[in-house]
């Protein structure tokens, strides 16, 4: 009896080391999981479900807003970023206001 517990026990723990089954996660709806853009270990990624039932055009539709406005936010950046660096010195209203006495950034909204 005590031999067969042992034999038992030994056969439980072996399986604990054993690799697990893992089943395969898919996010991709519609058949986009081909498009340009789709990354391996995501998969093509839309966790709201915005993809879902509509149309191919509706699609690449959707795709040219992205970039459009993936472009304008990267501008707005740049466009953030570059006068922290450069300074423009002109007179912003002639002979009133120059552009050297207007701080960058947010302060700009307090002076």
């Amino acid at each position: 009896m005590m031999k067969l517990a042992v034999l038992a026990a030994a056969a439980s723990s072996a399986a604990a080391f054993a690799p697990a089954q893992q089943g395969r996660l898919s996010t991709a709806v519609n058949g986009y999981e081909n498009e340009l853009g789709v990354i391996a270990p995501t998969g093509f990624f839309d966790p709201l479900n915005l993809s879902k039932n509509i149309s191919k055009e509706k699609f690449d539709e959707y795709r040219t807003a992205e970039l459009k406005h993936g472009r304008v936010a990267q501008l707005a950046v740049i466009g953030y970023i570059v006068p922290e660096i450069t300074r423009a010195n002109y007179d912003f209203i002639p002979g009133k206001l120059s552009t050297a006495d207007i701080p960058n950034g947010v302060a700009a909204l307090e002076a």
